[in-house]
């Protein structure tokens, strides 16, 4: 579908096998429709909160960093709820002009506007039974935001080019990246529309905040990447490991994908090496320490020490252990709890 829109019907054929998914106790039977990877308590406790919401028809708005997963997790609230038979349909707001956004949600008529040839249903009106989500919803215009307050408080459409009003039964998700707090008090964005997309909040975790689905996120995505060019998957060497936990992700799990497509295609042999990542993971020292903050724990400052170490060393455990004056077992020791380790990866001497 053009302008930014992409619709998802899944069938039970379609579901992710939950060998995708790697997660702690019965999470992974929630997120296992949308492939989540929910091992960390941040990611776990949002995926139940997901779950909960499901169940109701609520308006839900979601809020996280760019490629944190929003999609994803509306895309799981739609799976596990009532609506799971209808249709799922993503729209980005913010990669659409207004004009054209109005049309792409309300429909238009033959002769509506210049190049309206034939009657179209607008995304409200094909989602109907089913869920619609207004991605980066921030971005809408003064003009469409009391449009679509109006849609939320009526739960009817009026095509472009219409007189009459048609009504609608769809569940409203939105996302944003945006401060929408800040974005009200600036006048840019209303205060009544905020309140009505506001019914329930999800806050999706960076992934700076969820180090333990580190890991399982790049042998997801490195599986994914290999089965799509038609090669086994490649392991990732231990040095490999501790770098991408030692990293910030500021694109995160998008970011994480990305490096992980590569990887896969740059592996000469069986396994990821330091190399076969992005330079920017193998180059930029990690920026963890950069402000201090009195209230951390000294655990947390330790842990940040450490990463920041490995992200010096290009992920070298030995020389990360030398610079930090500690042996190569306790490093070893302390980034296995950090959740930075997989068990099939051998312990280093020392």
């Amino acid at each position: 579908m053009k302008g930014g829109a992409s619709v998802d019907c899944l069938n039970q054929s379609e579901v992710p096998s939950p060998s995708l998914v790697l997660s702690a106790g019965n999470v992974d039977m929630r997120a296992r429709f949308a492939g989540l990877v929910s091992r960390s308590p941040p990611m776990a406790q949002l995926v139940a909160m997901a779950e909960q919401v499901a169940q109701v028809d609520a308006t839900v708005l979601l809020r996280g960093e760019s490629g944190a997963g929003k999609e994803r997790i509306a895309r799981l609230i739609h799976d596990l709820s009532p609506r799971a038979h209808g249709p799922f349909i993503a729209v980005n707001c913010g990669a659409i002009s207004e004009a054209l956004l109005e049309s792409e949600l309300f429909g238009h008529t033959r002769g509506a506007f210049t190049g309206a040839v034939q009657d179209r249903v607008g995304l409200f009106e094909a989602a109907n039974g089913g869920t619609l989500l207004l991605d980066e919803v921030g971005e809408v215009s003064p003009g469409m935001q009391a449009k679509l307050l109006r849609v939320l408080q009526e739960r009817e459409v009026r095509p472009v080019g219409e007189t009459k009003s048609r009504p609608v039964d769809v569940r409203l998700l939105a996302a944003t990246n945006r401060d929408l707090e800040a974005r009200v008090e600036l006048g840019a964005f209303r205060q009544d529309l905020y309140y009505r997309l506001k019914v329930v909040e999800l806050r999706i975790p960076a992934l700076r905040e969820r180090t333990d689905d580190i890991l399982p996120l790049a042998h997801l995505f490195l599986g994914e990447a290999a089965l799509h060019a038609h090669r086994p998957a490649p392991e990732l060497s231990p040095e490999a490991s501790t770098l991408l936990g030692a990293h910030q992700w500021p694109g995160n799990v998008r970011e994480l994908a990305n490096a992980m497509e590569r990887a896969a295609i740059m592996a000469r042999g069986s396994r990821v090496e330091v190399e076969d990542l992005p330079e920017e993971l193998r180059r930029r020292p990690s920026p963890i320490l950069a402000n201090h903050d009195p209230a951390r724990s000294l655990a947390e400052i330790e842990k940040e020490a450490i990463l920041a170490s490995l992200a010096r060393n290009g992920g070298n455990q030995t020389r990360a252990a030398a610079e930090l004056q500690i042996g190569t077992a306790t490093l070893y020791r302390k980034l296995k709890g950090y959740g930075l380790i997989a068990d099939k990866v051998r312990r280093p001497p020392g």
